[in-house]
């Protein structure tokens, strides 16, 4: 039997673990303007062509593959009206360049942005990039 993995619940749930950790970890309005991103809107913003596009553009870091370093990659990402990325931040990382290959991966995605009220709105949250050889 295959295993699909459900992308929308592992976003869902690290969402939550995240903006906890992140508030407790990370000075407030580190980077200008960051009130103006919303922790919560009515509809949040999704990567253009889904999670799954993300994931494929991933590619495993030399450095990690020798030494065998796997584990997940947390990521506050902060989406403007446009669906484009103003701002990534490494809330959790595993080092030996898949912190890096993960911010460089996100910031060239495109995003659906973030609607409030049928507005589109500058929206941040979480995301969990798993590396496993």
């Amino acid at each position: 039997m295959e295993t699909k993995l459900n992308y929308k619940i592992i976003f869902i749930m690290s969402c939550s673990l995240l903006f906890f950790f992140h508030n407790k970890t990370t000075p407030i309005n580190q980077i200008h303007g960051e009130d103006e991103y919303l922790l919560t809107a009515e509809k949040m913003p999704t990567p253009v062509g889904g999670f799954e596009a993300v994931m494929k553009k991933i590619t495993y870091p030399d450095a990690a593959q020798r030494t065998k370093t796997e584990g997940k990659v947390y990521l506050l990402i902060y989406v403007n009206e446009s669906g484009d990325v103003d701002d990534v931040k490494i809330v959790k990382g595993i080092g030996m360049g898949c912190d890096d290959e993960a911010e460089r991966v996100i910031k060239r995605s495109k995003f659906i942005a973030a609607t409030d009220k049928g507005v589109a709105v500058k929206a941040k949250f979480s995301m969990a990039i798993t590396f496993k050889l």
